[in-house]
């Protein structure tokens, strides 16, 4: 990519899993790259590259969403895609859940979405050359999956996928995209420790996705110009039904 073309890209959630893949990726395809997580200065996941810029901070709160979109237009000159990956999730009964664990999870799963895509957005608008805004969600959103239950991180999972949707036709005509990626269960941390057998039976194709399955999905909708609110299933096939 020419450098006066080159393009900037922001990753929330981009210290392991699936945000250092893409984060990665973005990079090898020649694009700058702002990786945000709320250590991932301290987590050696990335060789120095002019290329990059790591902001540390919790993405829920707006000051360090205006940290990082600071930083890349400091750094780079601008904003021209974000993916939305910092997200948590954890499984309990509904009649479990507290009034922290709902905050929690509203805290980095929507605020943090909003505060990010709203300084991306007004940078977008300003730039004059559209964008592409990517949610990460999660296939159970749609199709729950027995014995896994995650009723209210899935509450915060939905918002996203309903105002992807609206986004997308709020600012088709200035040809800013607003995509989502729905995974199943994904190789990550976040389920070091657990029976890989018992994983891949919630899997259709009896085996979870890797890191590299979402990637691919992510960066073909930040680069696919016609494509703009949708939902963009990498499950194996689970949102489909029973298996």
């Amino acid at each position: 990519m020419p450098e006066a073309r080159r393009k900037t890209m922001i990753v929330t959630g981009a210290s392991q899993g699936i945000g250092a893949g893409v984060a990665r990726a973005f990079l090898r395809l020649g694009y700058a790259v702002v990786a945000n997580s709320r250590k991932v200065t301290e987590s050696a996941t990335f060789a120095s590259d002019p290329q990059l810029a790591l902001v540390d901070g919790n993405i829920g709160e707006a000051a360090t969403a205006a940290r990082v979109a600071g930083t890349a237009i400091e750094k780079f000159g601008a904003i021209d895609g974000v993916v939305n990956n910092a997200g948590i999730f954890f499984s309990k009964r509904f009649i479990d859940y507290t009034a922290d664990d709902f905050n929690l999870l509203s805290e980095t799963n929507l605020a943090g979405y909003i505060h990010i895509t709203q300084l991306a957005v007004k940078r977008m608008l300003a730039q004059g050359r559209g964008g592409s805004v990517i949610a990460i969600t999660a296939s159970t959103a749609e199709h729950p999956i027995a014995g896994s239950n995650g009723s209210v991180p899935m509450i915060t999972k939905g918002g996203l996928e309903a105002v992807t949707r609206n986004l997308a036709m709020e600012y088709a005509r200035d040809g800013i995209r607003f995509n989502a990626v729905s995974p199943g269960i994904v190789d990550t941390p976040m389920h070091n420790g657990e029976s890989r057998e018992l994983l891949n039976q919630q899997s259709p194709m009896g085996e979870i996705s890797e890191v590299e399955d979402i990637v691919q999905a992510v960066v073909y909708l930040t680069e696919a110009r016609h494509v703009t609110g949708e939902i963009l299933h990498v499950d194996a096939g689970a949102h489909i039904g029973k298996w």
